[in-house]
């Protein structure tokens, strides 16, 4: 079993940009946990960030054969098509997540073009949302096994 974990812009300033919001955590320490549950389940996972929406359009055409993705688009989740018709084109079970609850937060961060392709979402719970995203995932493809 094969998961991407695809961050996308200003991630890579975890810790640093608005912890308040975002959490103490840098993007390194949600990776190394990330490693760490991903070997408690017995599955590989590659993580990947940019800044740039054609390369996260880009990583998810190069992971299209894996079996999941975990998907934090971080400010294009409230801009990009290109991203929501990747997710939908690729056809992987997809859990999209955001660290902090997008839904209390300014009104332009309500509305998320890819949750229409994604198969859930996890929100407000800072790192642990990544975590609970892989168990989630791990949980669903095993019952597909």
């Amino acid at each position: 079993m094969r998961i991407l974990i695809l961050n996308g812009p200003n991630l890579n300033l975890l810790g640093q940009r608005e912890p308040e919001i975002y959490g103490r955590e840098t993007l390194r320490d949600i990776e190394l946990l990330c490693e760490g549950r991903a070997e408690e389940l017995g599955i590989e996972i590659a993580c990947v960030q940019s800044n740039s929406e054609g390369a996260l359009v880009d990583a998810l055409h190069a992971h299209r054969d894996w079996d999941g993705v975990v998907i934090n688009a971080a400010a294009y989740t409230h801009t990009s098509l290109a991203i929501a018709d990747a997710i939908a084109a690729i056809q992987v079970p997809t859990v999209e997540v955001h660290l902090s609850n997008v839904h209390a937060r300014e009104a332009v961060r309500h509305t998320s073009l890819i949750s229409p392709v994604v198969w859930g979402q996890v929100s407000g719970f800072g790192y642990r949302g990544y975590l609970a995203a892989l168990d989630l995932l791990h949980s669903r493809l095993s019952e597909l096994e």
